[in-house]
Protein backbone atom coordinates (compact mmCIF):
# COMPACT_ATOMS: atom_id res chain seq x y z
CA UNK A 1 0.00 0.00 0.00
CA UNK A 2 0.91 3.38 -1.24
CA UNK A 3 2.15 6.01 2.23
CA UNK A 4 0.48 8.43 1.15
CA UNK A 5 -2.87 6.60 0.72
CA UNK A 6 -2.62 6.08 4.68
CA UNK A 7 -4.65 7.84 7.09
CA UNK A 8 -2.89 9.88 9.33
CA UNK A 9 -5.57 11.20 11.58
CA UNK A 10 -5.65 9.37 15.27
CA UNK A 11 -8.86 6.99 15.75
CA UNK A 12 -12.14 7.68 16.97
CA UNK A 13 -10.84 6.05 20.26
CA UNK A 14 -7.82 8.39 20.92
CA UNK A 15 -9.11 11.21 20.28
CA UNK A 16 -8.19 13.81 23.33
CA UNK A 17 -10.02 17.13 22.75
CA UNK A 18 -8.47 20.46 22.88
CA UNK A 19 -5.01 21.00 22.75
CA UNK A 20 -3.01 22.00 25.42
CA UNK A 21 -2.71 25.16 24.89
CA UNK A 22 -5.89 26.09 24.07
CA UNK A 23 -6.90 24.56 27.56
CA UNK A 24 -4.17 26.75 28.89
CA UNK A 25 -5.09 29.88 27.40
CA UNK A 26 -9.08 29.45 28.91
CA UNK A 27 -7.90 28.69 32.27
CA UNK A 28 -5.70 31.39 32.01
CA UNK A 29 -8.00 33.92 30.89
CA UNK A 30 -10.71 32.05 33.62
CA UNK A 31 -8.37 32.80 36.43
CA UNK A 32 -7.72 36.34 35.39
CA UNK A 33 -10.84 37.17 35.44
CA UNK A 34 -11.91 35.66 38.79
CA UNK A 35 -8.96 37.42 40.38
CA UNK A 36 -10.64 41.09 39.11
CA UNK A 37 -14.06 39.65 39.82
CA UNK A 38 -12.89 38.96 43.49
CA UNK A 39 -10.51 42.06 43.45
CA UNK A 40 -13.57 44.21 42.84
CA UNK A 41 -16.54 42.40 43.55
CA UNK A 42 -16.15 40.25 45.96
CA UNK A 43 -17.30 37.06 43.99
CA UNK A 44 -15.51 34.98 46.04
CA UNK A 45 -16.22 35.97 49.25
CA UNK A 46 -18.65 33.54 50.49
CA UNK A 47 -16.95 30.66 48.83
CA UNK A 48 -13.85 31.37 51.00
CA UNK A 49 -15.90 31.71 54.09
CA UNK A 50 -17.70 28.59 52.98
CA UNK A 51 -14.43 26.48 52.60
CA UNK A 52 -12.93 27.83 55.66
CA UNK A 53 -15.94 26.69 57.97
CA UNK A 54 -15.50 23.44 56.16
CA UNK A 55 -12.00 23.08 57.47
CA UNK A 56 -12.10 24.51 60.66
CA UNK A 57 -12.21 21.25 62.83
CA UNK A 58 -9.27 20.25 60.33
CA UNK A 59 -7.37 22.52 61.30
CA UNK A 60 -8.46 22.18 64.89
CA UNK A 61 -7.80 19.11 65.07
CA UNK A 62 -4.09 19.52 63.76
CA UNK A 63 -3.23 22.48 66.24
CA UNK A 64 -4.06 20.29 69.34
CA UNK A 65 -0.78 18.66 68.99
CA UNK A 66 1.65 21.81 69.04
CA UNK A 67 -0.97 23.36 71.60
CA UNK A 68 -0.22 20.22 73.80
CA UNK A 69 3.65 20.36 73.40
CA UNK A 70 3.25 24.06 74.09
CA UNK A 71 1.28 23.58 77.37
CA UNK A 72 3.86 20.76 78.53
CA UNK A 73 6.76 22.85 77.85
CA UNK A 74 5.16 26.26 79.66
CA UNK A 75 4.21 24.00 82.15
CA UNK A 76 7.22 22.80 83.29
CA UNK A 77 8.93 25.71 82.56
CA UNK A 78 6.76 27.39 85.46
CA UNK A 79 7.40 25.20 87.35
CA UNK A 80 11.30 25.37 87.80
CA UNK A 81 10.92 28.76 87.80
CA UNK A 82 8.74 28.15 91.14
CA UNK A 83 10.89 25.59 92.70
CA UNK A 84 13.98 28.27 91.79
CA UNK A 85 11.84 31.17 93.36
CA UNK A 86 10.95 29.18 96.14
CA UNK A 87 14.59 28.52 97.12
CA UNK A 88 15.54 31.53 96.83
CA UNK A 89 13.01 33.00 98.75
CA UNK A 90 13.87 30.32 101.22
CA UNK A 91 17.70 31.42 101.52
CA UNK A 92 16.44 34.91 101.92
CA UNK A 93 14.38 33.92 104.62
CA UNK A 94 16.62 32.15 106.48
CA UNK A 95 19.39 35.26 105.75
CA UNK A 96 17.21 37.62 107.76
CA UNK A 97 16.31 35.17 110.48
CA UNK A 98 20.18 34.73 110.93
CA UNK A 99 20.11 38.45 110.35
CA UNK A 100 17.47 39.50 113.12
CA UNK A 101 19.02 36.72 115.50
CA UNK A 102 22.17 38.71 115.06
CA UNK A 103 20.79 41.74 115.76
CA UNK A 104 18.56 40.62 119.11
CA UNK A 105 21.72 38.79 120.20
CA UNK A 106 23.97 42.49 119.71
CA UNK A 107 21.55 44.14 121.74
CA UNK A 108 21.27 42.10 124.31
CA UNK A 109 25.09 42.25 124.40
CA UNK A 110 24.75 46.02 124.17
CA UNK A 111 22.53 46.26 127.38
CA UNK A 112 24.69 43.94 129.26
CA UNK A 113 27.71 45.81 128.51
CA UNK A 114 25.83 49.05 129.41
CA UNK A 115 24.64 47.60 132.70
CA UNK A 116 28.38 46.45 132.89
CA UNK A 117 29.60 50.24 132.31
CA UNK A 118 26.91 51.12 134.91
CA UNK A 119 28.40 48.67 137.59
CA UNK A 120 32.06 49.92 136.96
CA UNK A 121 31.06 53.31 137.79
CA UNK A 122 29.50 52.49 141.19
CA UNK A 123 32.53 49.93 142.37
CA UNK A 124 35.61 52.01 143.71
CA UNK A 125 37.68 48.94 143.19
CA UNK A 126 40.02 49.26 139.37
CA UNK A 127 39.06 46.53 136.98
CA UNK A 128 38.95 45.80 133.50
CA UNK A 129 36.17 44.23 131.03
CA UNK A 130 37.16 41.04 129.60
CA UNK A 131 35.28 38.34 127.58
CA UNK A 132 34.35 34.36 128.09
CA UNK A 133 36.41 32.55 125.46
CA UNK A 134 34.97 29.46 126.73
CA UNK A 135 34.27 26.32 129.66
CA UNK A 136 37.14 24.70 130.90
CA UNK A 137 37.21 21.03 129.73
CA UNK A 138 36.89 19.58 133.36
CA UNK A 139 33.11 17.92 133.29
CA UNK A 140 33.52 18.27 137.20
CA UNK A 141 34.18 21.40 138.10
CA UNK A 142 32.27 24.98 136.94
CA UNK A 143 35.02 27.39 135.21
CA UNK A 144 35.41 29.50 132.33
CA UNK A 145 38.20 30.93 130.49
CA UNK A 146 38.89 34.94 129.65
CA UNK A 147 41.17 36.45 127.75
CA UNK A 148 43.19 38.54 129.85
CA UNK A 149 46.07 37.10 131.62
CA UNK A 150 49.28 38.18 133.29
CA UNK A 151 49.88 40.13 130.16
CA UNK A 152 46.95 42.59 131.25
CA UNK A 153 47.59 42.74 135.00
CA UNK A 154 45.72 40.17 135.86
CA UNK A 155 45.92 38.55 139.40
CA UNK A 156 45.18 34.94 141.21
CA UNK A 157 42.29 35.21 143.70
CA UNK A 158 40.77 38.39 141.48
CA UNK A 159 36.64 39.01 141.77
CA UNK A 160 35.30 38.88 138.62
CA UNK A 161 31.40 40.07 138.30
CA UNK A 162 29.11 40.62 135.53
CA UNK A 163 26.03 43.42 135.37
CA UNK A 164 24.12 41.25 137.74
CA UNK A 165 26.34 39.68 140.39
CA UNK A 166 29.55 37.73 141.65
CA UNK A 167 30.35 35.62 138.88
CA UNK A 168 33.19 33.67 140.32
CA UNK A 169 37.12 33.95 141.12
CA UNK A 170 40.19 34.10 139.44
CA UNK A 171 42.08 30.63 140.65
CA UNK A 172 44.36 30.24 137.57
CA UNK A 173 46.43 32.75 135.58
CA UNK A 174 48.54 32.13 132.35
CA UNK A 175 49.99 34.86 130.28
CA UNK A 176 47.50 35.85 127.66
CA UNK A 177 44.21 33.97 129.65
CA UNK A 178 42.65 32.83 133.02
CA UNK A 179 40.71 30.31 134.79
CA UNK A 180 37.86 32.04 136.49
CA UNK A 181 36.12 29.66 139.09
CA UNK A 182 32.41 29.92 138.86
CA UNK A 183 30.66 30.79 142.65
CA UNK A 184 28.31 27.28 142.11
CA UNK A 185 31.71 24.94 141.80
CA UNK A 186 31.22 22.97 144.95
CA UNK A 187 35.02 24.04 145.94
CA UNK A 188 34.18 27.49 146.27
CA UNK A 189 33.20 29.47 148.89
CA UNK A 190 32.26 33.36 149.29
CA UNK A 191 31.71 35.47 152.48
CA UNK A 192 27.88 36.65 152.51
CA UNK A 193 25.73 38.89 154.23
CA UNK A 194 22.03 39.23 154.37
CA UNK A 195 20.97 42.54 153.33
CA UNK A 196 17.70 42.23 155.80
CA UNK A 197 19.27 40.91 159.41
CA UNK A 198 22.87 42.17 158.44
CA UNK A 199 23.91 38.64 159.50
CA UNK A 200 26.83 36.80 158.20
CA UNK A 201 27.14 33.38 156.75
CA UNK A 202 29.63 31.31 154.22
CA UNK A 203 27.99 30.27 150.69
CA UNK A 204 28.94 27.64 149.48
CA UNK A 205 28.70 26.15 145.45
CA UNK A 206 26.07 23.72 145.26
CA UNK A 207 26.74 21.05 142.43
CA UNK A 208 23.68 19.19 143.68
CA UNK A 209 20.63 21.29 144.47
CA UNK A 210 18.56 23.46 141.53
CA UNK A 211 20.02 21.27 138.97
CA UNK A 212 23.67 22.08 140.01
CA UNK A 213 23.20 26.19 139.35
CA UNK A 214 22.69 26.84 142.85
CA UNK A 215 24.47 27.36 146.66
CA UNK A 216 24.10 26.50 149.91
CA UNK A 217 24.59 28.90 152.69
CA UNK A 218 25.80 26.10 155.08
CA UNK A 219 26.11 26.30 158.98
CA UNK A 220 22.83 28.48 159.72
CA UNK A 221 21.45 27.77 163.07
CA UNK A 222 17.83 25.99 162.51
CA UNK A 223 16.68 29.14 163.96
CA UNK A 224 18.08 31.73 161.83
CA UNK A 225 16.01 34.30 160.59
CA UNK A 226 16.52 33.70 156.87
CA UNK A 227 13.95 34.47 154.65
CA UNK A 228 12.64 33.15 151.14
CA UNK A 229 13.96 36.24 148.56
CA UNK A 230 16.44 37.37 151.02
CA UNK A 231 19.33 39.37 149.03
CA UNK A 232 23.07 37.86 149.73
CA UNK A 233 25.81 40.29 148.97
CA UNK A 234 29.48 40.24 149.62
CA UNK A 235 30.25 40.81 153.14
CA UNK A 236 34.17 41.91 152.49
CA UNK A 237 35.58 40.15 155.56
CA UNK A 238 37.52 38.20 153.24
CA UNK A 239 39.91 40.93 151.94
CA UNK A 240 39.03 40.00 148.27
CA UNK A 241 35.96 40.95 147.39
CA UNK A 242 34.36 44.36 147.04
CA UNK A 243 31.50 44.63 150.04
CA UNK A 244 28.28 44.97 148.82
CA UNK A 245 28.32 43.23 145.52
CA UNK A 246 25.19 40.90 144.98
CA UNK A 247 25.86 37.32 145.31
CA UNK A 248 22.61 35.42 145.40
CA UNK A 249 18.95 35.61 146.29
CA UNK A 250 17.71 32.92 149.10
CA UNK A 251 14.94 30.29 147.06
CA UNK A 252 14.04 28.06 149.59
CA UNK A 253 14.49 27.33 153.41
CA UNK A 254 15.08 24.22 155.01
CA UNK A 255 14.47 23.76 158.61
CA UNK A 256 14.97 20.05 160.15
CA UNK A 257 14.24 18.64 163.77
CA UNK A 258 17.13 16.39 163.29
CA UNK A 259 19.53 18.64 162.73
CA UNK A 260 20.67 22.17 164.28
CA UNK A 261 21.52 23.55 160.99
CA UNK A 262 19.10 24.62 158.58
CA UNK A 263 19.88 23.73 155.25
CA UNK A 264 19.32 26.57 152.76
CA UNK A 265 19.42 26.66 149.00
CA UNK A 266 20.31 30.19 147.30
CA UNK A 267 20.17 31.21 143.53
CA UNK A 268 23.28 33.03 142.12
CA UNK A 269 22.37 36.56 140.77
CA UNK A 270 25.13 36.37 138.29
CA UNK A 271 24.42 34.46 134.92
CA UNK A 272 26.79 31.71 135.50
CA UNK A 273 25.78 29.71 132.78
CA UNK A 274 25.60 32.82 129.69
CA UNK A 275 27.86 35.58 130.67
CA UNK A 276 29.70 36.81 127.76
CA UNK A 277 31.41 39.88 129.07
CA UNK A 278 32.52 39.82 132.70
CA UNK A 279 34.46 42.83 135.02
CA UNK A 280 37.93 41.47 136.70
CA UNK A 281 38.44 43.51 140.02
CA UNK A 282 41.33 43.94 141.76
CA UNK A 283 41.16 42.03 145.26
CA UNK A 284 40.95 43.89 148.09
CA UNK A 285 44.41 42.95 149.42
CA UNK A 286 45.79 44.43 146.60
CA UNK A 287 44.46 47.78 148.06
CA UNK A 288 44.88 47.57 151.02
CA UNK A 289 48.13 49.78 152.64
CA UNK A 290 51.13 48.08 153.29
CA UNK A 291 51.52 47.02 157.14
CA UNK A 292 53.80 49.15 158.59
CA UNK A 293 57.77 47.55 159.80
CA UNK A 294 57.60 47.09 163.49
CA UNK A 295 59.95 49.66 165.23
CA UNK A 296 62.81 48.42 166.12
CA UNK A 297 63.17 47.31 169.98
CA UNK A 298 65.73 49.83 171.57
CA UNK A 299 68.08 48.10 173.89
CA UNK A 300 67.60 49.01 177.59
CA UNK A 301 70.49 51.61 178.56
CA UNK A 302 72.03 51.11 182.14
CA UNK A 303 70.96 53.11 185.08
CA UNK A 304 74.29 55.73 185.32
CA UNK A 305 76.88 54.95 188.04
CA UNK A 306 76.43 57.10 190.99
Amino acid sequence: MPLGTLDRTPPPFFKQGPSALSKLMVCSALALFLMVADARFGLMQPLRAAVATAIYPLQWLALRPILAVRAAGGYVGSLHSAQTSEEAARQKLATLAQKATQVDALTAENERLRKLLELRERITSPGQVAEVLYDAADPYTRKVIIDKGLTQGIEPGSPVIDDAGVLGQVTRVHPLISEVTLVIDRDQAIPVLNTRTGARGVAYGDAVGLGGGGLELRFMAANADVQKDDLLTTSGVDGIYPPGLPVARVVSVERRADSAFARIACLPQAAVGSARHVMVLKPLTAQLPMRPDPAPVQPAKRGARK
